[in-house]
């Protein structure tokens, strides 16, 4: 079969494209990564080497399943594929001398940042509730991605705050040097400096491609923008593939202007537009085509589809969240009785704090669900133990590592050992591992503390030793650190949970080994390292998939509901105060509404509980942007919906006010307060309740905060203290 069969007009253009610049504006839907695999596997027809061709895109899920439909196409080519993390990882691994840390450096997630940057304030003598990790995390982030260094931060800043963020930035950036480590925006930082101004690196890789294509273009920030200019610099044959309309990722350093100037920076370049969109029904696609139209920051494009006109976006206004909630599963249960699966439907909603009552309602009801985004695998208590282990093997320097693995599970070594143990690191300059070595030295050391560290080094050398493939590594280590044995007799009730997830993270190096025979632990954790939220979805199971806009880029469902379309929600109130913030979240909006194949519902609240307070809601502006011909507005339990659909033991409970007594027992009696009760809450002081009603987890209590005013609380999430 051709390549080029059953391809549209615009596709084949863009497949079949020669030399030179290339945009593709890729509406969504559009079959974007099937023109992508086909233009690669078009130019290998065409004589281009394999190796010679160069593949980007944002998530391991995404270059996965490129790589998979390359070799449908082809068959086995050595194409790289990769996301600019990975490709950045590689990159530098290949130049060893380029930078300090050498090749085999390691790559410290989100997480370990945070952990390296709270040492960093601990060691500074900086106060961590007045300034807050992550708060300087995402400075520190932004001005790597903008490639500012430690000294262009330093003369730059302005204030206070900004002078002691230097301070962290610089011995952050120490100490990551001290432990041969980069975190993420390191590996895109130092290979854009390297591009631009070392001649040999540079010269050495855009020689390395004579084709560059790029994925969610509309996604790359500033770092990312010049390593695809640099990398294509010498042919100039870059493809750019992606959607202004889907640029949502601005909070992070994503620049839209990359895309919408791409023009610009490649006068010569060739444009296609691809404006058939094969997924979503007619009625969807007009929602979303009107609503975006109202930005400005966009290429202007008109999205089709020759499908079905499709059911109306059904459009819910509910009492309240709990109200929201119910409507939710009701509706789900009538796409159940209509023939779709559990695994069809998905629940978005814009933060994760409106996930609660959802899950309530479902869990209540029986419904099976998984959410997408929460607490990661990789990020697990137990994996990330088992993974500072493997990190040490590959790098001894890393002291994030050592400082986790030293006593975990517990061998008796106490923060006065660990804190004399950092000491004597700092004063020689040495990692955790080497100051060990001198453990026998180490003065106020008991000989007790002294044989803890003694045994853990003897282990880390027991285990360094051992060869085998990742998985057989994986397992080796777990058996020899005895964290098996510690789950097995602790108190934790999540015991049998977290040696399950141990054997997963040993299934999850077999499949790396499988994917990879010329692997290596080293490559397992750095692939571990770059996993992002997406990566982790698995479709097939039968179960809703609870998730926020953000992590649903990229995936599709039959059965879509958008939840909390209210002002300061969706869009958000961080957002509300610029134009192109504000744009943003229509973007996110857009997205949200697309990601639906055949059935849309967006509902929201007249009222919402934020911290214990119930605040009324207003609709989102986005509402009225959507077009009436295409909206269908129902009440949480319209006509067409029978109220049976939720169970009675819900829906009656409910609308009398009343809660299953294994439920009524967590939550406190309204008359446990009274109409001139005196009480203190934790955020508003002292105040004066003036009226109490309802019952069990409705329970609510207006009270007179002198200075606030008056609060409408919900009483079991208040935390109020009679006085």
């Amino acid at each position: 079969m051709s390549i080029l069969d059953n391809c549209t007009p615009a596709q084949v253009e863009a497949i079949t494209h020669g030399d030179g610049p290339m945009l593709v504006v890729a509406g969504a839907g559009s079959g974007k990564t099937r023109v992508i695999t086909s233009r690669i596997a078009y130019l290998i027809q065409q004589g281009v080497p394999p190796w010679k061709i160069l593949a980007i895109t944002f998530t391991n899920k995404a270059a996965g399943e490129m790589k998979e439909r390359v070799r449908t196409l082809v068959g086995e080519a050595r194409v790289w594929v990769s996301t600019f993390h990975s490709m950045c990882a590689r990159m530098l691994r290949q130049s060893p001398d380029a930078i300090d840390c050498g090749k085999d450096f390691t790559i410290y997630d989100a997480a370990d940042s945070l952990s390296c940057i709270k040492a960093c304030l601990k060691e500074l003598d900086i106060d961590s509730e007045h300034w807050t990790p992550a708060s300087i995390q995402a400075v520190i982030s932004n001005a790597k991605n903008e490639l500012q260094t430690v000294e262009q931060f330093e003369s730059r800043a302005g204030n206070f705050f900004e002078r002691t963020v230097a301070k962290v930035y610089r011995l952050y950036q120490a100490r990551l040097q001290q432990n041969h480590s980069l975190d993420f925006d390191d590996l895109l930082f130092y290979v854009a400096k390297l591009m631009t101004e070392d001649t040999p690196f540079r010269e050495h890789w855009s020689r390395r491609f004579d084709y560059v294509l790029i994925d969610e273009y509309q996604d790359t920030n500033h770092a990312q923008y010049l390593i695809a200019r640099e990398l294509a610099a010498e042919t100039r044959n870059i493809c750019a593939t992606g959607d202004p309309d889907q640029s949502i990722y601005g909070w992070r350093g994503a620049d839209i202007r990359n895309i919408l100037e791409f023009e610009k920076e490649y006068s010569d370049a060739k444009v296609v537009k691809l404006e058939e969109n094969f997924r979503s029904t007619a009625n969807i696609l007009k929602v979303a085509e009107q609503v975006i139209a109202n930005n400005t920051e966009r290429i202007d494009r008109a999205l089709y589809t020759r499908g079905e006109a499709g059911a109306k976006v059904r459009l819910t206004g509910a009492d309240d969240e709990e109200q929201e909630a119910e409507a939710i599963y009701a509706r789900i249960q009538q796409m159940r009785s209509s023939g779709y699966r559990y695994g069809d439907i998905a629940v978005f909603y814009r933060t994760n704090f409106q996930s609660r009552v959802i899950e309530r309602v479902l869990g209540l009801e029986g419904a099976p669900y998984v959410i997408v985004g929460t607490v990661e695998f990789y990020n697990r208590k137990e994996i990330k133990d088992i993974l500072a282990y493997l990190r040490l093997l590959v790098n001894p320097r890393d002291d994030v590592a050592a400082f986790r693995a030293i006593n975990t599970p517990p061998r008796g070594i106490g923060s006065q050992t660990l804190a004399a143990l950092q000491d004597e690191a700092r004063r020689y300059n040495f990692s955790l591992l080497e100051a060990l070595e001198r453990s026998n030295e180490l003065p106020g050391l008991g000989a007790r503390a002294i044989k803890a560290l003694g045994t853990f080094r003897s282990l880390i050398g027991e285990i360094a030793s051992f060869e085998g493939t990742a998985a057989e590594i994986v397992d080796h280590v777990i058996k020899k650190s005895g964290y098996i044995q510690w789950l097995r007799t602790s108190k934790d009730e999540n015991r049998e949970e977290r040696e399950e997830n141990l054997g997963e993270l040993v299934t999850s190096a077999a499949r790396y080994d499988e994917r990879t025979p010329d692997g290596s632990l080293q490559g397992f954790l750095e692939e571990v390292a770059l996993v992002s939220q997406i990566d982790e979805y698995r479709d097939g199971d039968d179960r809703i998939t609870l998730m926020t806009v953000h992590a649903a880029k990229g995936l599709e469902f039959p059965v879509v509901f958008v939840s909390g379309m209210e002002e300061g929600l969706f869009p958000h109130h961080n957002s509300m105060e610029s134009e192109s913030g504000v744009q943003e979240e229509r973007r996110l909006f857009y997205v949200a509404v697309t990601r639906a194949k055949k059935e849309l519902f967006i509902t929201h609240a007249g009222s919402r509980m934020r911290f214990g307070m119930i605040t009324p809601a207003l609709p989102s502006r986005f509402l009225r942007e959507m077009p009436a011909e295409a909206i269908e507005k129902q009440t949480p339990y319209g006509e067409e919906i029978e109220e049976p659909a939720v169970s009675k033991t819900y829906a009656v409970r409910r609308r009398e006010k009343a809660v299953a007594p294994e439920i009524a027992r967590d939550y406190p009696e309204t008359d446990t307060f009274r109409a001139g009760d005196v009480v203190r809450h934790p955020t508003f002081g002292r105040g004066e309740v003036v009226e109490c009603s309802g019952a069990g987890s409705r329970t609510t209590v207006i009270v007179r905060f002198p200075g606030v005013g008056v609060k409408r609380l919900m009483l079991h999430y208040a935390k109020l203290e009679k006085v």
